[in-house]
């Protein structure tokens, strides 16, 4: 690197995949999320309805946050660097995060909230404190680790995929760690002072994962900005701040004002495809649990316990979904060549999404006449059932791998192509991300009580978002250009 700014010539591969690595810790918690929180904020008295208005958080600090931080890494002086600095804050805000999330039932407790009632008013503010905190320190750590890879790649435009696609790798292998720690009903034993008076056994369980979490979020994070140097941006930020000062909402306004049409075409189909994406994340367990299974959250003791058993073949599912993931993303470059380009690659995968995500509500009637002829007091649903469940999750893991990676390798090749810094472009998509979660948390619960309650009517809502996404993708998304400028003999050690 030069002052920061650029780097000359790719850097090793090796340096590649340590900053890549820290998706693992990263998706690790967010796994744990995905799998287990939703469930575990009802068993504190939030209603099945209100529980997307809690995720309302994470898009809400994503849209502010992420451009934020990527604005202000792409001019940090820090003589640490420019994005190592927010890596590092990012990781260890998310470690105070997990544990005031892990230990909201105690803390409450020892607050004042009756072990009785069934809301416990204490421990939900803890909950939703650690929780925004978490989202926060999340896209403070995300956006910054992808921008760096970006550096690193020096706008070598297969370098930025190749990094993209082991980032989504890694993520791969957080979320296998995460749902494999979460389908693990015994895991507390590890940690036996995690199982309380206030905590139960479900509750231990939450606490132990992310005690795991937390260690291998530093683990990763500490190795990869040790071992993966910045040089500091000092000179030349200063002398171009001297000169035209910059507002925060003037740079996003002029980033929005010079988008190129293939940038906006990308922010769509990114928004529809989240749009398509976000009910599954948000309530997949609850699905198996409630629909799939026929428990209940709150009912009889066989109800719970079915509901119970359900989330946890729901991250069962969501760890074979992972192990897809991963394969898939080692797998994207060579595809994408084979099928013309990464817009033909894009647009099949929304349509195998959007079919995966229709597919729910067959499963769901088949599960329900089966319940009705057999009746309700049976202990789980027959193989083909469960077989057909953990097979959507499978599947989803191949559309999943592209939208982990293929969008912000484009933003990247894009943005290099414009000349634009790569934190705040990065941030500028996460805007396309962020805003469409905004929209299904707001409507999804609303959604689903008018149509009698359960998830069905946001996994149809996001089937359709898929199909549209699908055709955008491969109709009106331009492939980008090819480097005929770059040698193999760049990627050179740095």
């Amino acid at each position: 690197m030069e002052n920061g700014d650029s780097i000359q010539s790719p850097s090793p591969f090796r340096k590649i995949v340590t900053v890549a690595a820290i998706a693992a810790g990263i998706q690790f918690g967010w796994a744990l999320q995905l799998s287990l929180l939703t469930p575990y904020v009802q068993t504190l008295g939030v209603p099945h309805t209100w529980a997307a208005f809690i995720w309302l958080c994470g898009p809400i600090s994503g849209l502010l946050v992420q451009p934020i931080v990527g604005y202000n890494s792409d001019r940090c002086t820090s003589r640490f660097g420019r994005r190592r600095p927010f890596i590092a804050a990012g990781a260890t805000s998310v470690s105070i995060a997990v544990f005031l999330i892990g230990f909201a039932k105690d803390i409450g407790h020892h607050a004042g909230d009756s072990l009785e009632k069934s809301t416990k008013p204490r421990a939900v503010a803890i909950f939703v404190v650690g929780f925004w905190i978490l989202d926060v320190a999340n896209n403070m750590l995300q956006g910054p680790c992808r921008a760096l890879l970006a550096d690193l790649s020096a706008n070598d435009h297969k370098k930025m995929r190749s990094a993209n696609g082991w980032f989504s790798f890694f993520m791969a292998v957080g979320n296998v760690l995460g749902y494999a720690a979460g389908s693990y009903s015994h895991l507390y034993k590890i940690f036996p002072f995690t199982r309380t008076k206030a905590c139960d056994v479900y509750c231990a369980n939450l606490k132990s994962c992310f005690t795991i979490d937390i260690m291998i979020l530093l683990l990763v994070t500490v190795t990869a900005i040790t071992t993966v140097k910045e040089d500091p941006l000092i000179k030349q930020v200063q002398e171009e701040e001297t000169k035209a000062p910059a507002p925060f909402v003037g740079e996003i306004v002029t980033a929005f004002k010079t988008l190129k049409k293939p940038m906006w075409i990308l922010l769509l189909v990114t928004c529809l495809n989240w749009i398509a994406w976000f009910p599954f994340l948000l309530f997949d367990t609850d699905w198996m649990g409630t629909e799939v299974y026929g428990g209940k959250v709150k009912g009889n003791a066989h109800e719970v316990k079915m509901y119970g058993d359900g989330v946890r073949a729901g991250a069962l599912g969501l760890m074979i979904n992972s192990i897809v993931l991963g394969l898939t993303s080692l797998a994207l470059e060579p595809v994408g060549r084979l099928i013309g380009g990464v817009k033909n690659l894009w647009g099949i995968v929304n349509f195998i999404l959007c079919a995966c995500l229709a597919s729910t509500v067959l499963i769901t009637k088949i599960a329900e006449a089966w319940r009705q002829h057999n009746g309700p007091d049976l202990v789980h649903p027959p193989p083909n059932i469960k077989g057909s469940a953990l097979a959507v999750f499978g599947l989803l893991g191949i559309p999943l791998a592209v939208t982990f990676s293929i969008p912000f390798a484009l933003a990247s090749i894009y943005c290099s192509n414009a000349g634009g810094g790569q934190g705040l472009s990065l941030g500028v998509l996460n805007m396309s991300i962020v805003i469409p979660q905004m929209f299904v948390s707001v409507v999804s619960g609303p959604l689903d009580a008018a149509f009698g309650g359960g998830n069905l009517p946001a996994f149809v809502l996001g089937s359709i978002a898929a199909a549209v996404s699908a055709l955008l993708a491969m109709c009106s998304l331009p492939n980008p250009p090819k480097q005929v400028s770059l040698s193999p003999g760049m990627a050179g050690g740095h």
